[in-house]
């Protein structure tokens, strides 16, 4: 929902090994005219054959570098921020405009503010694995149902290293959902991290079961790449699991008094705009207020497989209307959640939605 490049380090590099190699020519080019000087005062110049062959060898092992050099930056990657560079538009990173616009879930690399960024996984839905993109979800959470505890988890590296470091999107660093596996029991968390890379967050499992917790995040690499993941780990909650039949297709819901509905539908492979109004009890618009710097986030969940898609409205609202663009990865019944401010308060409007 927040360093220097490698072609700036190389060519750092590429100047000290021309320098040695100037020196080394140098010398040697000094030495073959002392002895040049010394013949002249003798006689006819005879030029000594393995100064000759230290000139030789220096000039070709600065021309080899000159030349791989000259090589390196033909070839070097275009830089991400230059006008022409490859992009896909829309992955939420953050940046000027908050993070408060749409993208379709399997986005591949692209670029934004001059940093590349790839978004983990690559089918149309994410969170299905606990490893993606060289990134490790390591959760270290017991649950029990109906007590107050803690979330606690890291994200690591290909290297085992706590990851630290995460770009701010939409004005959070990091956004967990948990969620029972038949699809009830939706929370939207935003954790806190240690200095140890270590993130943690109250709750409390309403229900025993199984759980799927999703950490939405976009890591800053050490390099500067920014790479938006979506990891997914279960959990359990013990006790006895009773799991609840998903709720009929509908398209409006009502939530402590207030009717969300929404127009459109989705279809496989294809972004289409799903339209959201919230409505008070007195059928009046309701005065939306932006929440992590969109007025709406909406998750769904593929029932089966969790499958994620998070999307994020229109940075700009078609009159009292919240513009979701959504691209369904595939056929079955779906979960929507979707998360509003007014007065204050955040609360969540549900919808089941079956995609032919």
């Amino acid at each position: 929902m927040p360093e220097s490049s490698s072609v700036t380090s190389g060519t750092g590099v590429v100047p000290d090994d021309s320098e040695a190699g100037s020196d080394a020519l140098a010398t040697g080019s000094g030495d073959g005219a002392g002895g040049s000087a010394g013949a002249a005062a003798a006689g006819p110049a005879v030029v000594d054959r393995e100064t000759l062959r230290l000139a030789l060898v220096v000039g070709g092992l600065v021309l080899a570098v000159l030349l791989g050099f000259g090589l390196g930056r033909m070839n070097a990657p275009a830089d991400p921020a230059r006008p022409g560079s490859a992009t896909a538009g829309g992955v939420a990173t953050g940046g000027a405009d908050g993070g408060a616009h749409a993208h379709s879930p399997g986005t591949g690399a692209h670029t934004h503010d001059g940093a590349t960024v790839t978004q983990g996984g690559g089918d149309g839905a994410t969170g299905l694995s606990i490893t993606s993109a060289g990134y490790t979800l390591v959760p270290s959470t017991e649950l029990v149902a109906g007590r107050a505890g803690e979330l606690r988890f890291q994200i690591r590296d290909d290297q085992r290293r706590a990851v630290t470091r995460f770009a701010v999107v939409h004005d959070k660093p990091m956004h967990v959902i948990m969620v029972r596996r038949d699809l009830s029991g939706y929370r939207h968390l935003h954790p806190t991290m240690a200095a140890d890379g270590t993130w943690s967050v109250p709750i409390t499992a309403p229900e025993a079961g199984p759980w799927r917790m999703y950490a939405d995040f976009t890591a800053v690499a050490d390099d500067g790449r920014q790479v938006a993941v979506v990891l997914g780990a279960d959990l359990t909650a013990s006790g006895a699991y009773r799991p609840r039949p998903l709720p009929a297709a509908a398209t409006s819901a009502t939530v402590d008094g207030f009717t969300v509905g929404y127009a459109g539908t989705p279809e496989v492979g294809k972004s289409v705009p799903l339209r959201f109004r919230v409505t008070g009890a007195d059928g009046a618009a309701a005065a939306l207020e932006p929440y992590l710097g969109a007025y709406g986030h909406l998750v769904a969940l593929r029932e089966g497989d969790l499958g994620y898609l998070h999307v994020h409205p229109e940075p700009v609202r078609d009159g009292d209307d919240v513009t979701f663009w959504l691209t369904a990865p595939g056929p079955g019944s779906y979960r929507m959640f979707l998360d509003f401010q007014v007065g204050g308060v955040v609360r969540t409007a549900e919808f089941t939605l079956t995609v032919a």
